[in-house]
């Protein structure tokens, strides 16, 4: 039998490394400046165009590279950070594996121009695909200067699948934004072609005003401890900005990047009691360890770290934050001025009277004036929602035609059938079932069938419902558009701005009005006629971080979820729907179950979430045997 192992080629070598290494153009940019700061430059200029598909330039001033340096720095395995495999754990450069450049140039174009202190002339080399094509002396400033052309050009499948140029934009901010965070006394500027960002050197806290530009410095609390074991110092936000979506969320070992999702953890748990479940605290916390204690080598990017004393880490880093939180007062204030919510009277057998719904007589449950004013779930002072006292009431309008939730029985006949063998149990021509629907912990429907017991995600159907209503509007085309009294303010980072604008024709086409006003402002002006009790900030703020979402599958079949307009019913069926936690009538979750079972598919949400469980008779009677 003949030989059937093979040596690869180093350029199918350096094309499988650049696999792990390079993903997308933010990849490429990633790299090069990390090599920069790892070459002493204190200013390092990006210029992009065709968002890094065609042209990725970096320029620093550096200390530079020799002619035969710059000939094997592309070369694979070739470094000049570490010599040998205990310097892995005295790491004091970014950089160290030596296969940035070779599965760059991989696939690409290089071009690069470097000099160093010491001789007079640079020297200008070129390659393409690993292949030297040319190397020249060349007049050129101190520094380099190296540009990447035409980044995928013989992987046609990875170009392929690279996203719009808004998204791979966005990528390319996001990566900016963390490169200058943690490189804040390093000029960095970056000029996509349409927009500058020029951030000069300065301290941790302006950089991160510089930044995001949104007031934050006014939001952060400071941190400072140092033990024998780690040093800790950076800002965490008030309790209340903490974020429901979107958080910036940074941490910093020894001049690092890093995700540690035991170190989050630890963060968020500080913030118990104080700020809703589904919100998340920002933070910008740096890490001071001995390198003996950490391995960085654990992932071509390097940004996943072991600690070798992370469950030590933990209790100093929780105390830290409790401490920062409770020196600066940043727990919520209460406000008087709130009402609350009664407490139920106790009847017979000390069981809670269920509050009556009273609806006034001129009350007109398809308008939805109050609540897009924002009346009774918005407090000025707190800058939060507030559970309003008046919430049967509030539900009982917001089911029967608030938020977009129309009621079909006014336009046509609703009588669900079997679905999918299932048969809710005394059914009215209303369709509503005359069976008790309970309430269990505040998040599943209790119901019953006559195949057995029936167990309903409450917050999963109000989306299927909704997602059904705003998919029939948005699909029948363009729509009109109802003039906003007072514009809704909306502030972007700068990594969103991209996204933004990728889906902003499609905004406009169902009837949003966006208008940019400056500083990372924009303006909503209109918004759909048949949205307008909406939170046009929420929807709009959850369409751009979806926008290069790819794991995001709406629907079932392909084209569903490729789907525009699939996206945005779902976003804002995701919106409006309500909560867990929400505490509801019969009357209330007995609208939902007919509603949700007068659907053709009520089984799923449109990203494939089962919405209710069936316990059969069977399974009932084996509970007992």
């Amino acid at each position: 039998m003949s030989d059937i192992i093979k040596l690869l080629p180093d350029s199918v070598a350096n094309q499988i490394a650049a696999g792990e290494v390079i993903q997308r153009p933010a990849s490429v940019i990633k790299e090069l400046v990390e090599n920069s700061v790892d070459a002493g430059a204190t200013d390092i200029k990006i210029f992009i165009k065709d968002a890094g598909r065609t042209l990725i330039q970096v320029i620093d001033n550096g200390k530079g590279m020799s002619p035969t340096d710059a000939r094997m720095a592309f070369e694979r395995h070739a470094t000049s950070k570490i010599k040998e495999a205990a310097d892995l754990f005295s790491l004091h450069t970014m950089g160290f594996r030596g296969e940035a450049l070779p599965s760059i140039c991989a696939i690409s174009q290089i071009e690069i121009k470097t000099r160093t202190a010491d001789i007079p002339v640079g020297t200008r080399l070129q390659l393409n695909a690993t292949k030297v094509e040319s190397q020249e002396a060349v007049a050129c400033d101190e520094g380099t200067n190296l540009m990447v052309k035409n980044l995928f050009f013989n992987v046609p499948a990875r170009r392929k699948f690279l996203k719009s140029d808004n998204v791979e934009l966005s990528n390319i901010l996001r990566e900016f934004e963390r490169l200058a965070l943690v490189n804040n006394s390093i000029r960095m500027s970056i000029d996509t072609g349409n927009r500058v960002i020029d951030l000069k050197p300065s301290s941790f806290r302006q950089r991160i005003e510089d930044i995001w530009k949104n007031n934050l410095d006014l939001h952060l609390i400071p941190i400072e401890v140092e033990t024998s074991l780690i040093k800790i110092s950076g800002y965490i936000s008030r309790p209340e900005y903490a974020r429901r979506r979107n958080p910036l969320q940074y941490m910093i070992v020894n001049g690092r990047n890093m995700k540690h999702p035991y170190f989050h953890k630890a963060i968020v748990s500080s913030y118990d009691a104080l700020i809703a479940p589904d919100t998340q605290p920002c933070y910008f916390l740096k890490f001071e360890v001995d390198p003996n204690s950490i391995d960085v080598n654990i992932h071509p990017t390097k940004n996943e770290i072991k600690f070798e004393f992370e469950q030590e880490i933990w209790p100093i880093l929780q105390a830290a934050v409790k401490a920062a939180l409770g020196k600066f007062g940043a727990v919520p204030s209460i406000d008087f001025t709130v009402d609350m919510v009664p407490v139920a009277p106790l009847g017979k057998n000390k069981t809670p009277i269920a509050p009556s719904i009273d609806v006034p007589s001129d009350y007109n449950p398809f308008n939805g004036t109050d609540y897009a004013q924002g009346k009774g779930y918005y407090h000025p002072k707190s800058g939060r929602e507030t559970a309003p006292s008046n919430w049967d009431n509030l539900y009982l309008e917001f089911m029967r035609g608030a938020h977009g939730f129309v009621d079909s029985s006014k336009n046509e006949e609703t009588k669900p059938g079997v679905i999918e063998g299932l048969n809710i149990q005394g059914l009215n021509e209303e369709g509503s079932p005359g069976n008790i629907c309970l309430q269990l912990a505040e998040r599943y429907i209790v119901t019953s069938s006559r195949e057995g017991l029936l167990l309903v995600d409450q917050r999963r159907a109000h989306v299927k419902i909704l997602f059904e209503e705003f998919y029939s509007h948005i699909s029948k085309g363009e729509h009109s558009s109802q003039g906003m009294m007072f514009p809704d303010s909306l502030e972007i980072e700068p990594g969103l701005q991209n996204a933004l604008e990728e889906i902003l024709p499609e905004l406009l086409k169902i009837g949003y009005r966006i208008e940019y006003d400056s500083d990372l402002r924009w303006n909503i002006t209109g918004v759909p006629s048949f949205a307008t009790s909406l939170d046009s900030r929420d929807v709009i703020m959850r369409m751009v971080e979806s926008t290069d979402d790819s794991a995001v599958n709406y629907g079932q079949e392909g084209k569903a979820a490729e789907s525009i307009n699939s996206r945005l019913a779902l976003v804002m069926a995701r919106s409006a729907a309500i909560n867990y936690g929400k505490r509801m009538s019969p009357e209330e979750m007995e609208h939902i179950v007919s509603r949700l079972f007068a659907l053709p598919d009520p089984s799923y949400t449109p990203n494939g979430n089962k919405i209710f469980y069936l316990i059969t008779m069977q399974q009932l009677l084996s509970f007992f045997r």
